[in-house]
């Protein structure tokens, strides 16, 4: 059936309006065509000049690779001796190896050490509890012996099981079907997948208390940086946020990547600095200044460069360089040489911005300079933040690994239950702590030890 409509059944006036209307939908068509045709010529988004991950980009192949010459090897290395050995073995020569004398008697020192590593029989520790009762001959009432400490009734999984299976799941990503299998094979234990979930609720306090300690002590700081990263939780979009700085991480998994969710997390607290993306949801949070992140910044620029751009582009990628060559070096720089060179780093931004651009993505790079500029040099003279966010992405990798594994959670407590992990994991990362140790630490309801 046709939606024309019948032009004989139109008068000159209908015929003249519909007319009007299908020239002004030609201009809107053809306008939109051009400017499709014009984007044809943008370079592509690339990790080099933009936020797309490494995993999205092309990696070219080499035609060449295998006629290139073999490198020549290393020197070789090998395995160091454990540091620990749980026994030793001194072997003394009884027989000269070359003429078959006997050598017992002669002084030996060690001229060899090499260690053999076995693991033990990997069975299960079970402890059976029996009860034992009977009639009271005074009372004639029954009565019942009571537990002994730490072997009360109840869940029969230990400590020491439950956080081996929060590390396997929440560390190595397997899922409650493979775990419950690996069980079965490694420790012969048959456990269900509804058990395994119900160890991970009443997991869930523990996590919660433990990840409050570790927000007391970063919102005690002066300073914090922040990022986040997608998530998928019962069908829906939501956001897993990480606010960090220097040992101590907290993750939060939200619906929202709106302001709301960093203004939840601070609860009226304001850091002095604040680093992040340029994302406006991350800032203005912060009581002096916020740095926006350089490495973002850069990629941009040159994407900008890869258009075109060769009025700003090129010294400011330079002048972005020197800036992050300075912040790697503030460990040796006095303050007085820092507040020198951020001085120096400001007039050099206004000269460079002193130049008028003529291409339409060069107005627009000069717009949004001017509008960040008192964000880009704040970490010079600050030793506590950073120049990039790069802390916080390496803070996210692990859990974007785990959403493309997983594909992530059924219910929202469990994305906050993966949330109170992270925070737990991450902390101990940093606090030099191992992650069996700082989930066990976690379910004894003892805090994570902050570097001496």
């Amino acid at each position: 059936m046709s939606l024309a409509p019948d032009l004989s059944a139109l008068d000159h006036a209908a015929k003249d309006a519909l007319i009007l209307m299908l020239m002004a939908r030609l201009d809107r068509l053809e306008a939109e065509n051009a400017g499709l045709r014009a984007r044809l010529g943008d370079p592509p988004k690339t990790p080099e000049n933009s936020s797309l991950p490494p995993s999205r980009g092309d990696k070219a192949s080499s035609a060449d690779a295998a006629a290139k010459a073999k490198a020549k090897p290393h020197g070789g290395a090998h395995r160091g001796l454990h540091p620990n050995p749980s026994r030793r073995i001194d072997a003394l020569a009884k027989r000269c190896g070359h003429c078959a004398a006997d050598v017992s008697a002669s002084h030996q020192g060690a001229v060899e050490s090499y260690d053999h590593i076995e693991i033990p029989a990997i069975v299960p520790d079970v402890t059976r509890v029996v009860l034992h009762g009977g009639i009271c001959p005074c009372c004639a009432r029954r009565f019942k012996a009571e537990a002994p400490e730490g072997l009360a009734k109840g869940s029969p999984f230990g400590p020491n099981l439950r956080a081996l299976v929060i590390y396997l799941r929440f560390t190595q990503a397997i899922g409650f079907d493979r775990l419950a299998r690996l069980l079965g094979d490694l420790l012969g234990l048959e456990i269900s997948e509804g058990a395994l979930v119900n160890m991970l609720k009443a997991a869930k306090p523990a996590l919660a208390a433990q990840t409050a300690r570790i927000r007391e002590t970063l919102l005690s700081g002066t300073a914090l940086a922040s990022d986040e990263t997608s998530l998928r939780v019962a069908k829906a979009n939501w956001w897993l946020w990480v606010f960090h700085h220097a040992g101590s991480a907290v993750f939060v998994a939200a619906p929202s990547r709106a302001k709301t969710v960093p203004e939840a997390f601070l609860d009226g607290v304001r850091p002095d600095y604040w680093l992040s993306d340029r994302y406006g949801g991350q800032m203005g949070f912060a009581k002096k200044e916020n740095q926006v992140c350089l490495a973002h910044l850069k990629r941009d620029l040159q994407f900008a460069l890869e258009q075109g751009e060769e009025v700003l582009a090129p010294s400011l990628i330079t002048l972005i360089g020197k800036a992050c060559r300075i912040g790697r070096r503030r460990s040796r720089l006095s303050d007085a040489t820092l507040k020198a060179y951020a001085a120096k780093l400001d007039l050099s931004l206004d000269a460079i911005l002193a130049h008028e651009p003529t291409s339409k993505i060069g107005r627009k790079l000069k717009r949004m300079m001017r509008k960040i500029r008192r964000h880009l040099f704040v970490f010079v003279a600050n030793r506590e933040i950073e120049p990039t966010n790069n802390g916080s992405e390496r803070a996210l990798r692990p859990c974007v690994t785990f959403r493309k594994v997983t594909n992530g959670f059924r219910s929202p407590w469990a994305a906050n239950l993966y949330a109170d992990i992270r925070s737990t994991l991450e902390t101990a990362r940093r606090r030099a702590i191992k992650a069996l140790d700082a989930i066990r630490l976690t379910l004894q309801s003892q805090p994570l030890a902050l570097p001496a």
